[in-house]
């Protein structure tokens, strides 16, 4: 692509009064060699047709020194073929400015530091439209648009159903003899309707008989999946007759069906040498994408040995009463244990959340009605009944039959035919003992993941999700913004084996796993990333002349975008991939990276930033950046007006883990003062768009003091630090804080060298 760029820059929201355009304008055409234009208000249609009027003169390469990229990103595309690169003066630059305290003088060089600023994020926002090129989608040669649904339980039939009702054609597979799964067994639902009091019939069946007459759905009963190959839009599947005897554990090897991995530099066609990666067996069934809903499990409860199950006679799950209460043998006298009490009388059975909660509440009205004289008794640490399910609970409550307290079950011992039941602590303020017929203990809701290879994936990482145990085994890549989607592109779960779920939640959520997986489908079709940057059309390239095949790029890749041959070259898959650079940040020969970002182009940036010398009062921090919650913290403290420090310079970075310590050593070896990256917090309190990125990062951070101390320089120059995007309050913060240590430390030697 021959460039012809312009930048511009607006005067609105207040940039106008606090810069001197002109001389900022002057930066641009001066050092940047790139002509410069302002307008009173570029994000209006008079500022946009004075872009277009450029544009139709040849004009392709749009610099925008304006508001956050974040915003605006419609009036700011000007189609395809055409590159637009966005310099946050505003929420960055004006509207970070430090205020002086009430009763202070503004500091006398406010205006300079001012302008600095806004010069830096002009200068690399002109390097980075000069190093950026126009992304050409990676298309496969054929794509199938059929969905794989594995499961044929309420989540996997509505998933079906969605999918089919779209135009898709579907493969539904269930490892049992009939469908229906767990659903079966159930006597009544809950209610999902005002008043929210009455239990409403099971629709199983009906649902079964409205997927079974479905042209578009193919039914595999007594079948489970033996393999799945490939990639998003190329996915291969092979099956087994359910329960058989083959090998589940074999190692997943991966074969080379092409290895034309050489850059060879052909510019006009960058997906030449990757066609295909990874064999697929020519009998298997072609797939698009995956649905997983193979459900979940009764939690084990043996383990507590005071209550007795699997002891004692009529102590059951909850899952077992069910049955048992669909088959009409409700006992008279029913305890519900809701919690193991004993010593650690506040825990929970393992698994357990507000559907053992309402479970209970609608097995003890069986009790009731079945029996003249019924009563239940539930016992409970923890009663959960969210939103409309309140009304559900309050209206138990009024059952005369029903007794409800908290209260810490401390034995369950045989008492002639029956049972009894000891309780400390209750709400009554005294001990109790109840004598029942049967007890019933609140099982949770373990994913099936955590029991079976439900899904035998033929990728580096593993055959299953467990590899990153953040989840409880949940097949979850991010359960807060990114529900449905797995830590396999492609593969998106619902029902038991994402979350515990009441039926009316299992729809919703097989619903929307069928939305994901069309939506799959049809970006790779277009060769674009499914999420989260959706629509991105780059990919990952290697200049493979200089690979050393020393895996880190396949071992740290998040969602197994790379497989690898014998030697450990990579075997790139674009359609798994979603370009969060992981690949780019561990690469120690930096080799990986994409048209519109990559090692170079965010080393210009850094070098573009000025770096005075020998001025306490102007030094130089580069920060890096997660897009997905430090940067928009950083425009939400902008917007607050919270102030940010004058010396620090923010480079947006798709993830932490994109990070390649080179920009680091880089940056310090040119004089900048220190480092720091801010991203997303993991562990715990995990919030990583990427599952694993920041964590990488804060490791690769921890071994960059040996590289600063060959230097010269302290360690305690580079820092790194996770945020929420809620937490901009706390961004002003941790960057002076960070500051004032590099102003205690003083300049950075290497500065004029």
């Amino acid at each position: 692509m021959d460039k012809k760029y312009c930048a511009y820059i607006c005067a609105g929201c207040g940039i106008g009064d606090a810069l001197d355009l002109e001389a900022l304008a002057g930066v641009v055409t001066g050092e940047m060699s790139m002509e410069c234009k302002t307008h009173e208000c570029l994000c209006g249609v008079a500022g946009r047709a004075f872009i277009e009027a450029d544009i139709k003169e040849g004009v392709n390469t749009v610099v925008v020194g304006a508001c956050s990229p974040r915003v605006m990103t419609n009036e700011f595309n000007f189609g395809e073929g055409k590159i637009t690169v966005r310099a946050n003066l505003r929420e960055q630059v004006v509207w970070a400015e430090v205020k002086p305290a009430e009763g202070e003088e503004p500091h006398a060089e406010a205006a300079e530091f001012l302008a600095e600023t806004a010069a830096d994020y002009m200068r690399m926002a002109c390097s980075r439209a000069k190093k950026t090129e126009l992304p050409a989608p990676f298309k496969l040669e054929v794509i199938n648009k059929t969905i794989l649904v594995m499961g044929g339980g309420l989540a996997g039939l509505t998933a079906a159903k969605e999918s089919a009702a779209a135009g898709y054609d579907v493969i539904l597979v269930e490892k049992e003899d009939q469908l229906g799964g767990k659903a079966l067994g159930w006597r009544k639902s809950f209610p999902t309707k005002a008043p929210w009091t009455d239990l409403e019939e099971n629709p199983i069946q009906a649902l079964i008989a409205e997927v079974e007459a479905n042209p578009k759905i193919t039914i595999k009963t007594g079948i489970e999946v033996a393999r799945i190959t490939g990639a998003p839009g190329d996915f291969g599947v092979s099956f087994k007759a359910a329960n058989s005897k083959t090998e589940w554990d074999a190692p997943a090897k991966v074969t080379v069906d092409e290895q034309d991995l050489i850059n060879k530099g052909e510019k006009e066609d960058p997906n030449a040498g990757l066609k295909k990666y990874t064999s697929i067996n020519p009998d298997a069934t072609k797939v698009g994408s995956v649905v997983l809903a193979t459900g979940w499990k009764p939690a084990d409860v043996s383990q507590f040995e005071h209550l007795g199950h699997g002891v004692l006679p009529n102590v059951v799950t909850n899952a077992e009463f069910e049955k048992l209460s669909k088959a009409g043998k409700v006992p008279a006298k029913v305890a519900f244990v809701q919690s193991p009490g004993g010593k650690d009388n506040d825990k929970d059975f393992p698994y357990c959340n507000s559907v053992t909660s309402m479970v209970a509440l609608k097995q003890a009205q069986y009790v009731c009605e079945d029996n003249a004289d019924g009563q239940a008794f539930i016992l409970y640490q923890h009663m959960r009944t969210p939103g409309s399910m309140e009304l559900f609970y309050k209206n138990v409550q009024t059952n005369d039959g029903i007794f409800l307290t908290k209260g810490s079950v401390t034995k369950v011992e045989e008492n002639g035919g029956g049972l009894r039941v000891a309780v400390e602590d209750t709400l009554l303020g005294e001990d109790i003992t109840i004598d029942v017929d049967m007890v019933v203990l609140a099982a949770g809701m373990e994913p099936m993941t955590l029991h079976e290879k439900s899904i035998n994936l033929a990728y580096r990482q593993g055959p299953g999700f467990n590899d990153l145990d953040l989840f409880d085994g949940y097949a979850d890549s991010h359960f807060i913004c990114f529900p449905y989607e797995t830590r396999r592109t492609g593969v998106y779960a619902c029902g038991g084996v994402r979350k515990a779920e009441t039926m009316e939640e299992a729809v919703d959520d097989a619903t929307g796993a069928a939305l994901k997986a069309i939506q799959c489908i049809e970006s790779s079709d277009r060769g674009v990333s499914v999420h989260p940057r959706s629509g991105d059309s780059t990919y990952p390239e290697f200049f493979m002349q200089r690979c050393t095949q020393c895996k880190r790029c396949t071992e740290e890749c998040p969602f197994g975008a790379l497989d690898d041959d014998e030697k450990g070259t990579p075997l790139p898959n674009p359609t798994r991939c979603r370009r969060c650079g992981t690949c780019m940040g561990a690469c120690p020969e930096r080799i990986i990276g994409f048209k519109d970002y990559n090692i170079d182009l965010i080393g210009s940036m850094i070098k573009s930033v000025e770096v005075p010398e020998d001025d306490e009062d102007r030094l130089r921090i580069i920060v890096f950046v997660c897009e997905n919650d430090a940067y928009p913290a950083i425009d939400m403290a902008g917007m607050k007006r919270l102030g940010l420090n004058h010396m620090v310079r923010f480079i947006p970075v798709r993830c932490l883990g994109s990070v390649n310590m080179a920009w680091i050593r880089d940056a310090l070896s040119a004089g900048m003062d220190g480092a720091m990256l801010l991203g997303c917090t993991y562990g715990d309190d995990y919030q990583c768009h990427f599952v694993k990125g920041s964590e990488i990062a804060n490791k690769r951070m921890e071994n960059i003091g040996d590289t600063l101390s060959t230097l010269g320089l302290e360690p305690e120059r580079c820092a790194a630090n996770q945020i929420a995007i809620t937490d901009y309050d706390k961004i002003p913060h941790i960057i002076n804080d960070f500051v004032e240590e590099i102003v205690e430390m003083g300049p950075n030697p290497f500065k004029g060298f």
